[in-house]
């Protein structure tokens, strides 16, 4: 077996290239998905749901944004079956054409004063589709570097694509904050809200040339191959990724939606609601909050990668469980800043927040490819994210939202972040460390008494413990 101290890495200029792939794609994906996020927070209320209370408008905005979280888990198992069955390229380019598609159309639909009632529907519809192809993107964008990366400094190169979070709330707000700076307030709510969604056009050519020019990961092409022969053999069919995931890895997909409970709903409550929070409920401007997040998410970028790096030296779990205590911590200090109605504090607040944010974003796409079978990776490691998604990024803004209605208070959104982080803290707290397991030897799995399986099996059999020694045979996955 070949352990990752001895595996050969590829070519660095073949690895930059697969990085920067991977990184512009998922850059494009995160800019359409959160400038509809910025725009639900500032104009969707106005466009969209008129008469309503400002607030509730707001809330019916979020709504919709909520939808498309609920079209993640579709979009998961759709491209995480295919994407186990046909390769990680392949879908990778799908979910482009989709979000940027969907995008591009928002920013062509009427709004409430020209189609009535049509224009939420079609505009949840856009939604729907955005949800859905996002859904099949994380896991393909982060398998593509974590099976093409050198293994003894996986975390790091698979926190790149991670930085396309980041980068696309970079790009989203950027624009958004020029647009709302050189336009009057009733320009950029007649049509500059538009050019943002429009753009998207542009940058979806630019990811798929790039996307296009790599190679499919040469760990899922070594696991095909192997599987053709098995069945070359006579041995059994495979069973679906799906099932083989719900079989024998049931247990890491409870960790992996544990795990991103804090990390999902503190990053919305960042950067989403506290546009709400700090133009309704302080003396700050709207171009002021855009302008703090849009900082904010700079640094947000740089550290993901050291993040990342750090998890190859201490492991995936340290690195992970600071994060989620350092989001818990920081909640009430996060809303005190905010409360004092001054650039410089909202600025801290936001970024501070953001830095124990990315130490559990940076080190979560090798920890979830380090939990599951090459054949079943795609599958197992998207279920796990995106259905958690429903429970925690979905309605993190909807909650904050009426938790301030209600109760005009910032106390209990900082117990709701709270009460998330304890959720991580537990799941990554129960979990593995996974930093040195080989994925080109997670292919077939053990079976119990040592066998091993006709259909793809565990990640726990015939992988390198933490210790960098075999670990042994777990049925669920390594508990």
């Amino acid at each position: 077996m070949s352990s990752p101290a001895t595996a050969s890495p590829p070519p660095p200029a073949q690895l930059k290239r697969i990085v920067a792939a991977s990184l512009i794609g998922t850059t494009v994906e995160w800019y359409d998905f959160f400038l509809y996020g910025s725009a639900a927070a500032l104009v969707f209320n106005k466009l969209f749901f008129p008469g309503s209370d400002p607030l509730v408008g707001t809330l019916l905005a979020f709504l919709t944004y909520a939808v498309g979280f609920a079209a993640r888990p579709v979009g998961a198992l759709v491209f995480g079956h295919y994407g186990d069955r046909l390769g990680r390229k392949k879908l990778l380019v799908v979910s482009l054409l989709l979000m940027g598609g969907a995008t591009f159309a928002i920013g062509l639909l009427p709004t409430h004063a020209t189609v009535g009632t049509a224009a939420p529907v079609l505009l949840t519809a856009l939604r729907l589709v955005q949800g859905f192809a996002l859904g099949g993107e994380w896991g393909g964008a982060v398998l593509l570097v974590s099976e093409h990366g050198d293994a003894r400094r996986r975390g790091f190169w698979a926190s790149w694509p991670q930085t396309g979070a980041p980068a696309g709330q970079l790009l989203a707000t950027g624009v958004l904050s020029v647009m709302t700076a050189v336009l009057s307030d009733a320009a950029f709510v007649s049509w500059g809200w538009r050019v943002p969604f429009l753009l998207s056009g542009v940058l979806v050519v630019v990811g798929l040339w790039v996307r296009l020019s790599v190679d499919e990961s040469p760990v899922f092409q070594a696991a095909l191959a192997r599987a053709g022969a098995r069945r070359a053999e006579g041995a059994a069919v495979e069973k679906m990724p799906l099932v083989a995931v719900l079989r024998h890895h049931w247990r890491d997909v409870l960790i992996a939606m544990g795990a991103r409970m804090a990390e999902n709903i503190s990053y919305y409550v960042i950067t989403a609601f506290v546009l709400v929070y700090a133009t309704s409920h302080t003396a700050l401007s709207q171009q002021t909050a855009l302008n703090a997040v849009l900082l904010a998410s700079a640094l947000h970028f740089a550290v993901i990668p050291a993040w990342g790096a750090l998890s190859d030296r201490i492991g995936r779990r340290p690195v992970y469980l600071l994060g989620a205590v350092g989001v818990g911590v920081w909640a009430f200090p996060f809303f005190a800043l905010v409360d004092s109605s001054r650039f410089g504090p909202l600025l801290l607040a936001v970024s501070v927040g953001l830095v124990f944010h990315g130490a559990m974003y940076a080190p979560q796409a090798a920890f979830f490819a380090e939990m599951f079978a090459t054949r079943m990776r795609y599958s197992g490691a998207s279920i796990g994210a995106q259905f958690s998604s429903v429970a925690a990024g979905a309605p993190a803004p909807l909650i904050a939202t009426a938790l301030l209605a209600d109760y005009d208070s910032p106390t209990p959104i900082a117990l709701y972040v709270i009460a998330a982080a304890l959720l991580t803290l537990v799941a990554v707290g129960v979990a593995r460390e996974t930093r040195s397991r080989d994925l080109a030897d997670m292919d077939g799995g053990a079976v119990p008494g040592g066998g091993r399986s006709a259909d793809a099996g565990t990640a726990g059999a015939g992988t390198a413990g933490p210790d960098g020694g075999a670990s042994s045979a777990v049925p669920s996955g390594g508990a």
